[in-house]
């Protein structure tokens, strides 16, 4: 296999405006097809960037037999249910974060994962293949900012119509979801283990019910993280990475442009510095090294278990906020 050949299901603005282009650069994969509950509008995406085959229901490019691996940007609540069915057809499956509705749910794709050993399945969560984020924790495991003690992080924007699917609580919507999911995460790749407790507040739109504002505090054997997610504040991100001799402070953390120059800065006893990265897209990167694990038969960078037991720490910040106290996390 020279080229992994993709199918995308559905017609979501992330892998229209994302996904797709960045794949379309990767020299390892080629868009093949892509398909939508609505074929008119399949075919009008398909023209537009420029995939040579569009299908009117997920079904029918699940049984294409020339593609080998399926991208899946649907609502949150779909997540599981289509990448098990790509799986059973033999299809390798990147999926949109989070990968499900609940750990119950993450728990239930790694099941039946394993039925599938020959398959690579794994969460796209983007942000972990940029040169910046591969620097800070290169930073952080050689210890150059001292003992890794606490991680904040931030990460808002406002919207408030009822309609939009990061609105509607049935489906997975609210600010963890969405995009507290980075903040634990991140919290949780720099630490390099899982959290042993979880403390967290959330305030709920009176009307749409979603989480609008989720702070959370994740207790570490060496320190902790927090952060604080919200779907109506200004738009905002930042991640400071604080050891016992030194600051790591990450500009565009998570939306990273990919036409622009990534910065991070340094902050140690000896001085102060100001670190950029050329332009990328961290959306090819991380299609790169998923074909590569594809044609090589290699490990996926990051497993279920990672997926999964991210999911457990959005369920126990909620869990805490309801019962109002800490909650002990038991991880995979």
């Amino acid at each position: 296999m020279e080229k992994v050949r993709w199918g995308i299901l559905s017609t979501a603005k992330i892998g229209r405006e994302k996904v797709i282009p960045a794949l379309q650069k990767s020299q390892y994969c080629s868009v093949d097809a892509i398909c939508s509950r609505e074929l008119e509008q399949a075919q009008n995406t398909a023209t537009l960037l420029n995939i040579k085959k569009a299908y009117g229901s997920y079904e029918e490019l699940l049984s294409d037999r020339e593609i080998d691996a399926v991208y899946i940007p649907l609502p949150n609540h779909l997540h599981v249910e289509w990448a098990i069915k790509a799986m059973k057809v033999g299809k390798h499956v990147l999926c949109e974060k989070p990968i499900g509705l609940s750990s119950s749910d993450a728990g239930k794709l790694l099941k039946a994962s394993l039925d599938y050993p020959h398959l690579k399945v794994m969460e796209a969560f983007m942000y972990r293949y940029h040169p910046q984020w591969v620097y800070a924790k290169s930073l952080v495991d050689e210890k150059k900012i001292g003992e890794l003690k606490t991680v904040q992080s931030f990460f808002t924007y406002y919207n408030i119509d009822p309609k939009n699917i990061r609105n509607r609580i049935e489906v997975g919507g609210g600010a963890m979801m969405d995009i507290g999911c980075y903040c634990v995460s991140l919290s949780r790749f720099l630490f390099g283990e899982e959290p042993r407790n979880v403390l967290g507040l959330v305030e709920r739109d009176p009307v749409m019910q979603t989480d609008r504002m989720s702070s959370g505090i994740l207790n570490f054997s060496t320190g902790h993280a927090t952060f604080t997610c919200s779907t109506q504040l200004m738009p905002h991100q930042r991640v400071n990475i604080l050891g016992t001799e030194g600051r790591i402070e990450i500009e565009i953390p998570f939306n990273m442009p990919p036409d622009q120059k990534a910065k991070i800065s340094v902050f140690t006893k000896t001085g102060n510095e100001d670190i950029f990265f050329d332009a990328v897209d961290q959306y090819t990167i991380q299609a790169d090294q998923f074909a590569q694990a594809i044609i090589n038969d290699t490990p996926v960078p990051f497993g279920l278990e990672d997926a999964v037991n991210n999911m457990k720490v959005i369920e126990a910040v909620f869990e805490s906020a309801n019962k109002k106290g800490s909650i002990e996390l038991k991880t995979l």
